[in-house]
């Protein structure tokens, strides 16, 4: 296996963490959006808020994400510099045309995607790993939904233990729950996605004869990969936290509660069981249901519907560019 020249390897790592800062850009309307929209905090402050908990995530969570990312996509025996140079350009395009468009797309599936489709270009069909891609493919599905019912219950749970509160009493206390929920969210986020850019770069130095043995993520990288997600979020992405935040539903506090908790729970368990889902479905999911559970016209559901076809596109849609890059680099 030809091993890449130091600065052509720093490079790719690089791109890397630049990849796993504009995940964190563009994600950011996942964790403050509501705490943003039900006026609880400013939007500087909510994203220092959401920054920290992202950065520290990695003293909460093992690295069964990351595990999962470099091991369960693509056989290790395919992976090379130029597919992940290919996976990262198409995660990395894709994120940037979502972005600019204000549409709250999944990086981590645009992530799997390129490197789906850089893998596959090199390695064929045979290269895919069919446990974990099947794993991703269906928390496509499961995550919003679990979201939803789990947004739905809490707000059954809450409207049933504040029944004989003042509605000012609630709100108030709502409004202090929210800083909770919104760290726990912020945990959640940076504890799943930050893990998918570790395990591209390990399984980068693995390939280049930097790292051997037992698989192993070094201290550096989860540092470095914590702090560039913790930055892209302090940067925001204005325009989707105005999807998330008020486009599909207008919150109230405690429905923003609801939402984040239900949320939170979600990538908690996802964290734990080494699946990496997306936290803009998983947010989506638990919003659209605390807005149902207040009545079904109050979800603006043509704003949900768009969002789901973004879901889909993705995955296609990164591989496509993914293996477009992968190919780009043969000709050098």
């Amino acid at each position: 296996m030809t091993h890449l020249a130091p600065m052509l390897l720093f490079g790719l790592i690089g791109i890397a963490l630049l990849f796993d800062l504009l995940n964190g850009l563009h994600d950011a309307a996942n964790s403050i959006a509501t705490v943003v929209s039900t006026r609880v905090l400013s939007p500087q402050v909510a994203v220092v808020w959401a920054a920290f908990f992202n950065f520290i995530a990695f003293l909460v969570f093992s690295h069964s994400v990351a595990s999962t990312i470099g091991k369960g996509t693509i056989a290790q025996d395919v992976i090379d510099a130029q597919v992940v140079f290919g996976a990262l350009m198409g995660a990395i395009s894709w994120n940037l045309i979502t972005w600019g468009l204000g549409i709250p797309s999944s990086s981590s599936h645009a992530l799997i995607g390129g490197l789906v489709g850089a893998g596959t270009a090199k390695g064929g069909l045979g290269a895919i790993v069919w446990s974990g891609v099947g794993k991703t493919v269906a928390a496509i599905f499961l995550s919003p939904l679990l979201g939803l019912v789990l947004g739905l219950v809490m707000v059954l749970i809450t409207s049933w233990l504040f029944a004989r509160k003042t509605p000012a009493m609630a709100d108030g206390l709502f409004r202090k729950l929210q800083l909770v929920s919104a760290a726990a969210y912020s945990l959640g986020h940076g504890g799943n996605d930050a893990q998918k850019t570790m395990g591209i770069i390990t399984v980068l130095l693995y390939s280049q004869g930097m790292l051997s043995g037992e698989w192993h993520i070094p201290l550096w990288v989860v540092i470095s990969c914590q702090a560039a997600m913790g930055i892209g979020t302090l940067v925001g992405g204005w325009r989707i936290v105005h999807t998330m935040g008020s486009k599909i539903t207008r919150l109230t506090p405690r429905q923003g509660f609801c939402a984040e908790t239900g949320g939170a729970i979600t990538l908690f368990l996802a964290t734990l069981g080494g699946i990496p889902v997306s936290t803009t479905h998983t947010i989506t999911g638990a919003i659209v249901g605390v807005g149902a559970a207040r009545r079904m016209s109050a979800v603006r559901w043509s704003v949900a519907s768009s969002i789901v076809v973004a879901w889909f596109v993705t995955l296609p849609a990164a591989a496509l560019v993914g293996a477009a890059f992968y190919e780009l680099t043969r000709l050098f």
